[in-house]
């Protein structure tokens, strides 16, 4: 049986908030380990930990910390809607969703710490307008990860060199950065997959066709492009990207 999700009068299963980007950012701080998730053309890349703060920088909005370094484009985003129908098994995971102007999420912050740290944070917001529950979408197909498959490859080489490297997710309103040395690259389920503590990618097997290098070998930015030439969003730079 599917576990009840409990919501009060304050608050809907699905609402659209009335708050402005920057407050809804702001009460992510409160929730506790969150989970910043954003996707690009079969690239997924995921920030975890707590957001220690949210600051100004020009237009942008950055969320930083030990396990968050995030630039956020409010001009971007349409509205920002709060879902508490998400679940893991037995554990609620809500989230907060900034859509853009298509009502497509840009990206998600999802709290991993339940409904109590979210409800908290969220109530000094007010309530929003309820939503009807999305439907889900329906099973795409599997992915599929060839020996060699073109995505895995500077992975691969910058685990060897044992030097950091930095792994930068670029979409509309977004830019999001990882900063490690990457220790394994594991390919799973048709993805290529680096796991740590405080951040995950998982790049859907074939979708990069190649890279793109951009500077000398001493300050190289790799750009992953897809099978028509274009960029992905997804980019490597550092030290371990002189081995890409």
């Amino acid at each position: 049986m599917k576990p009840e999700i409990k919501v009060t009068k304050e608050s809907s299963a699905r609402e659209r908030l009335s708050c402005t980007v920057e407050d809804a950012l702001r009460a992510a701080t409160a929730m506790g380990r969150v989970m910043l998730t954003a996707n690009a053309q079969g690239a997924t890349h995921e920030r975890i930990g707590a957001i220690e703060a949210v600051s100004s920088e020009g237009h942008a909005l950055r969320l930083s910390g030990a396990a968050h370094d995030a630039a956020i484009d409010p001009a971007t985003i349409e509205s920002v809607v709060a879902d508490r129908t998400g679940r893991m098994k037995d554990k609620a995971l809500p989230r907060l969703e900034f859509l853009g102007a298509d009502g497509a999420a840009l990206f998600s912050l999802i709290c991993l710490d339940g409904l109590e740290p979210f409800d908290a944070a969220m109530k000094p917001l007010g309530a929003g307008a309820a939503l009807p529950e999305k439907e889900k979408p329906a099973p795409g197909e599997p992915a599929t990860l060839a020996d060699d498959d073109q995505g895995a490859a500077p992975f691969t080489r910058a685990a060897a060199s044992g030097e950091p490297l930095t792994i930068s997710l670029r979409r509309d309103g977004l830019v999001q950065r990882w900063t490690g040395v990457v220790q394994v690259v594991k390919p799973a389920m048709g993805f290529i997959n680096i796991i740590t503590p405080d951040f995950h990618l998982h790049l859907r097997g074939g979708a990069v066709a190649g890279w793109t290098r951009v500077g000398n070998d001493r300050d190289a930015t790799l750009h992953a492009v897809n099978g028509d030439g274009g960029a992905i969003g997804l980019e490597l730079s550092g030290p371990a990207a002189r081995h890409g």
